[in-house]
């Protein structure tokens, strides 16, 4: 049996990063290309973005509200990436499949409970 090895294997330092670097990209512009789900989350990360800048919040407010939209987005490429593996193995319906593309937007779905608490409870605090 041929062992293959990573891509990333053969490069080393900076070659590496900026092999990485283009792949991050690609992903990220496949996302917007094909996932839906993916770009209106974009689109509420830019507005949740521009709010909590403009929100007068303490900086460790601020960096909390961004970053639970920006892990929105992180667990929503995590699941796009689970379907997309659990479809190239096979289109059929499968109960094993079902749980796997489940349990990812299962995870997409409390990171969004999570964000829209953590917003409220910010604006919560702040204004009431």
């Amino acid at each position: 049996m041929e062992h293959q090895t990573s891509e990333f294997k053969s490069k080393s330092g900076f070659k590496r990063i900026l092999a990485a670097s283009s792949y991050t990209v690609q992903g990220l512009v496949m996302a917007w290309r094909i996932e839906h789900a993916f770009r209106q989350e974009l689109l509420v990360f830019v507005l949740g973005l521009i709010f909590a800048f403009v929100l007068p919040v303490s900086a460790f407010e601020r960096l909390t509200l961004i970053g639970v939209l920006l892990l929105v987005l992180i667990v929503e490429l995590i699941n796009s990436a689970i379907e997309a593996v659990v479809d190239r193995i096979s289109l059929e319906r499968h109960p094993l499949s079902k749980n796997a593309k489940d349990f990812g937007s299962a995870a997409v779905g409390l990171t969004v409970l999570l964000a829209a608490i953590t917003w409220g409870t910010v604006l919560y605090n702040r204004f009431m």
